[in-house]
């Protein structure tokens, strides 16, 4: 269920982190709706077919098992637990932290999933496994500062083109990072600055819940990304 050898994920070992994430069926590519949030932008921008995605038996994968979710949801949050333990042991052989994205290509909000373990129901995975790193980029404006977010769960806002930039300068100076992609090329160096508040580079690691607070998480726009006229991707270069 979780993958641990995605490029972007694997730049997290030289800080001594193994992360590990779920790949789901985005949008409503398996008939169940997964990114509620996402704008026009961002469904055009999306990764699923990026790397491993493009081959067709990634793409039948993904979506059974997003529609697994919605028809056997015991059954799946079973063996999302089994899968974190074994990462976590993997993590631990290799000495190393063990870090999960629940959302690689989807935006479930996880906090809501219940799940049991030895008999004991527990509200969320993150629940479960309190001393856990868990972490997501979401688009859903409502999961920012709600009080159902457990908190080994850290979320950075992630910004599309329906939401302001305005909006995002208020939700960093509340705390909130926010995740921008800009049109600046992969390889050279993003904006120091953007709208008076720091730019660090989110292309460096994944590890989004080591970034300080109150910045932009700069991204680069990829595949058809690239090719955006929507207004998802901010123009910074010349």
């Amino acid at each position: 269920m979780f993958t641990d050898t995605q490029p972007k994920l694997s730049k997290g070992e030289a800080l001594g982190f193994l992360s590990a994430g779920v790949h789901l069926a985005p949008a409503r590519l398996s008939g169940y709706q997964v990114c509620a949030s996402a704008s026009v932008g961002c469904a055009e921008a999306c990764l699923n077919s990026a790397g491993m995605g493009a081959f067709s038996s990634t793409q039948a994968a993904r979506i059974k098992k997003t529609q697994r979710l919605f028809t056997d949801r015991a059954g799946f949050m079973a063996t999302l637990l089994q899968e974190v333990s074994r990462i976590t042991r993997k993590a631990f052989r290799k000495d190393m932290t063990p870090a999960f994205r629940l959302n690689l290509t989807s935006d479930v909000r996880w906090e809501f999933f219940p799940v049991t373990v030895d008999g004991v129901e527990y509200a969320n995975v993150m629940e479960a496994f309190p001393e856990r790193q868990f972490y997501d980029y979401t688009k859903h404006r409502n999961r920012i500062g709600n009080a159902n977010i457990p908190a080994n769960y850290h979320l950075t806002f992630s910004r599309s083109e329906d939401v302001t930039l305005d909006e995002c300068v208020a939700m960093i100076d509340a705390g909130t990072n926010v995740a921008v992609v800009f049109d600046t090329p992969k390889g050279s160096p993003l904006p120091i600055t953007f709208m008076g508040r720091p730019v660090i580079d989110g292309r460096v690691t994944d590890l989004r819940f080591l970034d300080p607070v109150g910045v932009w998480v700069g991204l680069s726009a990829l595949g058809r990304g690239k090719k955006d006229t929507s207004g998802f991707v901010v123009k910074v270069t010349a």
